[in-house]
């Protein structure tokens, strides 16, 4: 005995289905109605997020060479020449091959190319191997590759707001001083 019903019969549908209807082939050598295309969809743009705002990046192509001053809150990719002061709320970065003349301020700065000028207040600097800087360098983090090129000074992990303060010598050296003393 089961306890189930087997269902295996075929139903039938109790109404007929509606053969398909002819449709129309167009002609081509027929005139275009409006009503015949149809409407273009509307793409609406992707929500922004308020919380991670979006860096735009500009470049210095390789076969430019700009005199000026760069000044925003995006990040700059310098991968020509470039003769002037840098500041921005984001990152620099210079290519291999290319070559900046001036200051730079910014978050953080990545050098592969060549930098004559100082580096200031920058959160991270990240010498690379193919990179060269004659000048000074002030930093929160100092990354240096080996093969890397520098004449200047250098002072990094230091937090002017611990009380410490760096004292330079005429000797090129830096030395710690407490605020205290």
């Amino acid at each position: 005995m089961s306890m189930w019903k087997d269902n295996t019969a075929v139903r039938q549908p109790s109404t007929p289905t509606p053969a398909p209807e002819p449709r129309e082939v167009p002609r081509f050598d027929a005139p275009v109605r409006a009503a015949d295309v149809p409407a273009k969809p509307t793409i609406a743009p992707a929500p922004r997020s308020e919380s991670a705002p979006t860096r735009k990046e500009s470049l210095i192509a390789d076969d430019i060479t700009i005199e000026g001053k760069i000044e925003g809150a995006g990040s700059v990719r310098i991968a020509g020449k470039f003769k002037g002061d840098v500041s921005v709320q984001g990152d620099v970065t210079i290519e291999v091959g290319a070559k900046l003349t001036g200051g730079v301020r910014a978050d953080n700065v990545t050098i592969a190319g060549e930098l004559e000028g100082n580096v200031e207040q920058a959160t991270r600097v990240d010498l690379t191997s193919s990179g060269m800087v004659t000048g000074d360098l002030n930093a929160g983090s100092l990354t240096v590759a080996a093969g890397a090129r520098m004449r200047g000074q250098t002072t990094f992990g230091w937090d002017e707001r611990q009380g410490s303060k760096v004292v330079k010598h005429s000797s090129d050296r830096t030395a710690e001083s407490s605020a205290g003393s």
